[in-house]
């Protein structure tokens, strides 16, 4: 992306002003799995993370949303205990790709649903 694809979104990695910012007063703490950088200002109170990609919240580990929150101090390798065998790695936010779950009624998915199984039945005013 260009100078003036980079001055005018926002949504595909950092904008001038925050590379400028980032630049200028920002101290880097580390990098997770995915390649996001996280930083932080000299004072050590804000904290960012410049996206290795689309500026998408859920694309975060768990390990580092901590850090930006401010509920831990140092890079998560410092406080977190080491991954345990039955540990998954985080899955981004799948809403509008074509991963995302369509359960069976959906539109997406074809739009019929399942009968009714026989145990509803309607309220009617007129039976007492």
């Amino acid at each position: 992306m260009g100078i003036l694809g980079k001055i005018f979104t926002w949504w595909d990695g950092a904008t001038i002003g925050t590379a400028i910012f980032n630049w200028r007063k920002g101290m880097p703490v580390g990098q997770d799995e995915t390649g996001n950088s996280y930083y932080q200002s000299a004072d050590g109170k804000r904290r960012w993370v410049i996206y290795n990609g689309a500026n998408d919240a859920s694309r975060v580990s768990p390990d580092w949303h901590g850090w930006l929150h401010g509920t831990h101090d140092g890079d998560p390798e410092s406080y977190l205990p080491p991954a345990r065998g039955f540990e998954t790695a985080p899955i981004p936010n799948l809403t509008g790709t074509t991963n995302a779950y369509r359960p069976a009624g959906s539109i997406e998915h074809g739009g019929h649903r399942a009968r009714a199984t026989g145990d509803y039945e309607a309220w009617s005013p007129d039976a007492s």
